[in-house]
């Protein structure tokens, strides 16, 4: 396991020994469990994001839009509803209800 050295400002260093203690952990665990989660998360931030990107880029075209339409279109005939289709997105707004 790698060791690295971090500089703490003393209110963070004060929180991080009170969080060991209460936890009944080593400071430098409750830190790697810290930076475990923080990167976990930031993972995830950047996918969504990616996602989200390819999503507005996708149903910026008329032609994804109307497929998607049409896939709703044939789950819901699955489940004897209909779409309603006469509520077209203006520029802008969300494509969803």
């Amino acid at each position: 396991m790698a060791a690295i050295s971090v500089r703490l400002p003393d209110e963070l260093e004060a929180q991080l020994t009170h969080e060991a203690e209460i936890e009944g952990k080593p400071r430098s665990e409750v830190a790697r469990e810290a930076i475990a989660e923080y990167l976990a998360r930031r993972e995830k931030e950047r996918f969504m994001a990616e996602m989200v990107a390819e999503a507005r880029a996708a149903y910026g075209q008329e032609a994804v839009r109307q497929e998607a339409r049409d896939i709703a279109e044939d789950f819901l005939a699955i489940e004897g509803e209909t779409a309603d289709q006469s509520d077209e997105a203006k520029p802008g707004e969300k494509w969803w209800k």
